[in-house]
């Protein structure tokens, strides 16, 4: 059965340094004396005042599609030395930050349209984190959970009249809106997650591409295995961390997944004797210079 768990940060304390010496904000008196500098980064894109803010529904993708097009192949893998090069294209993804920090979170827009927004924002914001550390081998080494920066909680991105960090994003927004796919379309830049995909998300194609992800999630031994003899299902963590997402029992969820897994596993999707066991999680960066090809299962 699954079982509950996290993917990522747990909820992360501000940070503080000065002179070489990090601390908490609650011993910043203590250890750092006054003056400390925050550790967190300052909210990517920009503050729009409220009328120049649009729908979520009026947000313009097309530049990060550009980007993804250009840097990302169709395993999800991410040319990081290449796009860390072009100051251009680093300039470009800024840019579309800025332009998402427009979205307002107020004015009325589709479901579509939100869930779109938030997974294009997830993902721009990965990636600008990586690019501005890069080169590094993933991104737990920058995911400091007491001493130090996170990435997960210390790089906000303005968007309308607030400022979202990446577990804000996840677990606020993007959850909330009753859609567990987002678990196979947000990718926190590891051979583990779900790929990358070489194009932005559009409320219009919304659909079509939720669904080609879960297949294709499904579709790679990394990430599901199906060994008919003993009926047994071997699964990425993901589905461990976020069971409930997906249903209240194991036949419920994998009777919600069965459309997208190999054809082979569906019968036993929803039997309830299918015994279940995690993958162990790959956090190592999706680099195309580390490329790891996987074999999948049809």
């Amino acid at each position: 059965m699954f079982r509950a768990g996290k993917r990522r940060s747990p909820a992360g304390w501000k940070r503080v340094a000065r002179g070489g010496v990090s601390c908490t904000v609650a011993m910043a008196v203590m250890l750092c004396g006054s003056g400390a500098a925050v550790w967190a980064k300052s909210p990517l894109g920009k503050h729009w005042p409220a009328n120049q803010q649009l729908s979520m529904n009026d947000i313009d993708h097309a530049p990060f599609n550009a980007l993804l097009s250009k840097y990302v192949d169709d395993d999800g893998y991410v040319n990081y030395t290449a796009w860390k090069a072009s100051s251009p294209d680093r300039q470009a993804l800024r840019k579309y930050l800025r332009a998402l920090s427009r979205g307002s979170t107020t004015r009325p827009a589709s479901r579509q349209a939100r869930l779109a927004f938030w997974i294009n924002a997830y993902n721009a914001v990965t990636l600008e984190g990586i690019l501005d550390v890069y080169p590094t081998s993933s991104i737990r080494e920058h995911t400091a959970t007491l001493f130090g920066y996170n990435i997960w909680t210390d790089l906000p991105l303005n968007v309308g009249e607030g400022t979202y960090s990446l577990e804000q994003i996840e677990h606020q927004n993007l959850r909330k809106l009753g859609e567990p796919r987002i678990h196979f379309a947000i990718v926190c830049a590891s051979v583990g997650c779900p790929r990358l995909r070489n194009e932005a998300y559009t409320a219009s194609r919304l659909e079509e591409q939720l669904a080609d992800n879960a297949r294709d999630f499904f579709s790679r031994r990394s990430n599901f295995r199906f060994d008919e003899q003993s009926k047994q299902f071997n699964v990425s963590s993901i589905l461990k961390w976020f069971d409930s997402d997906f249903g209240q029992t194991q036949v419920d969820r994998f009777g919600y997944l069965k459309p997208y897994l190999p054809a082979s596993a569906r019968r036993a999707a929803t039997d309830p004797n299918t015994n279940i066991s995690f993958l162990d999680y790959d956090w190592s960066l999706n680099d195309q210079a580390r490329r790891k090809r996987t074999r999948r299962t049809k």
